[in-house]
């Protein structure tokens, strides 16, 4: 029998299938939603966005509009939960952004879910280990960075109030730049003891069940106990697969932005991927500015990211088999040896000639009687 996704479908195509089926498993439903949106959505939350920059175009009937930048926004908007329910939907869509890599605007995949309402302990750990076994998913080796902004807005609660100096904080912090918290200390822009908690976090950098023992020595407010406690819950939760958890780290430098993003959050790795290929987090802030009064927890998968990886067991082909022809071969004879070949699994692509700048697992040459001949392999 064909195994369609090892014969048919793209690394990346295969990698969606897998993720839906996975959301799916869990009580996820599939959420569809429209190319656009107005665009004064994405204008009250342009600070939640990755890029600031939305294609824009105008309605029928005046309207502005815009080709949508990001999903979670449009799910809040048209995502209403009552008291005590939780809501959890997943979803494959393309969100239209400018590329990291050639700076113009692209159609990027992005595969994800959401969960929406009364998000308790359970609720938290089950997005957060989803997020891991999509990381799965996409390789045997990754690894997922947690980190949790009540530590960090802890820590920040001995720097005073000045939100400038939040943001020059957290910047240093998101860089790992221990010599920049230094400086503000010398400048008493910061006391030397709130200088000594933001340095100790960022050295707070290794796996998740090695890190946590070290952090009740840092805890200096309520605010920083109660994310230590539900970092260590996390972790209880996370237990009952030992594997999932050896890929956990902890680390204080993965920032969001505070003004949207509370609690949890995450970024996931796949080696041989230099940029995270999975972003996450608690955002009750942001349902909070959307005028909801729930919580929300979700993340995104980018899969298209997966042709990066360019490995010796993985390779992406363009084709398993290139079948070379001549004129004088008889049309029956090739679409019988493409049948055979196909109906073993083998993806194949005829042609006269090789193709420039293509990859082929083998390559094969039509002889006499209709038998396809091994040429060359790649």
């Amino acid at each position: 029998m064909t195994n369609i996704d090892e014969t048919v479908l793209r690394r990346e195509e295969e990698a969606k299938l897998r993720l839906r089926a996975l959301y799916r498993s869990y009580g996820y439903a599939p959420f569809k939603m429209s190319k656009f949106e107005e665009y004064d959505l994405y204008v009250r939350n342009k600070d939640f966005l990755i890029s600031d920059s939305v294609i824009t175009f105008t309605d029928t009937d005046g309207k502005l509009l815009a080709l949508k930048p990001d999903v979670t926004l449009s799910i809040i908007k048209n995502s209403r939960t009552l008291p005590g329910e939780t809501r959890k939907v997943c979803y494959d869509e393309n969100v239209y952004r400018i590329s990291d890599s050639t700076h113009a605007y692209r159609e990027i995949p992005q595969v994800g879910l959401e969960c929406i309402g009364t998000i308790d302990g359970y609720q938290q750990s089950e997005v957060v280990y989803l997020a891991a076994r999509s990381l799965a998913v996409l390789s045997e080796d990754y690894l997922m960075d947690i980190s949790h902004l009540g530590m960090l807005s802890g820590a920040l609660e001995l720097t005073g109030g000045d939100r400038e100096l939040h943001r020059r904080v957290l910047h240093a912090i998101g860089e790992k730049n221990a010599d920049a918290i230094r400086a503000m200390a010398a400048a008493n822009e910061i006391t030397a003891a709130a200088a000594d908690t933001l340095i100790a976090l960022l050295s707070c950098d290794g796996m998740l069940t090695a890190v946590l023992p070290t952090l009740p020595a840092l805890c200096v407010n309520d605010t920083m106990w109660e994310a230590l406690r539900e970092l260590c819950a996390l972790a209880d939760a996370l237990a009952c697969d030992e594997d999932i958890l050896s890929h956990l780290r902890l680390d204080f430098s993965v920032v969001n932005n505070m003004k949207y993003y509370s609690g949890i959050v995450f970024q996931g790795f796949v080696e041989g991927i230099p940029a995270s290929v999975l972003s996450g987090g608690r955002y009750d802030h942001l349902m909070r500015r959307m005028g909801q009064n729930a919580g929300a927890i979700g993340f995104a998968v980018y899969p298209e990211l997966l042709q990066r990886l360019r490995d010796d067991a993985h390779t992406d082909y363009d084709a398993d088999v290139l079948l070379l022809y001549s004129t004088e071969d008889e049309p029956a004879a090739i679409c019988r040896a493409v049948r055979t070949l196909t109906e073993a699994g083998e993806r194949v692509l005829t042609a006269h000639e090789r193709p420039e700048k293509m990859a082929f697992r083998r390559t094969l040459r039509m002889a006499q009687g209709g038998v396809a001949a091994d040429e060359a392999h790649d």
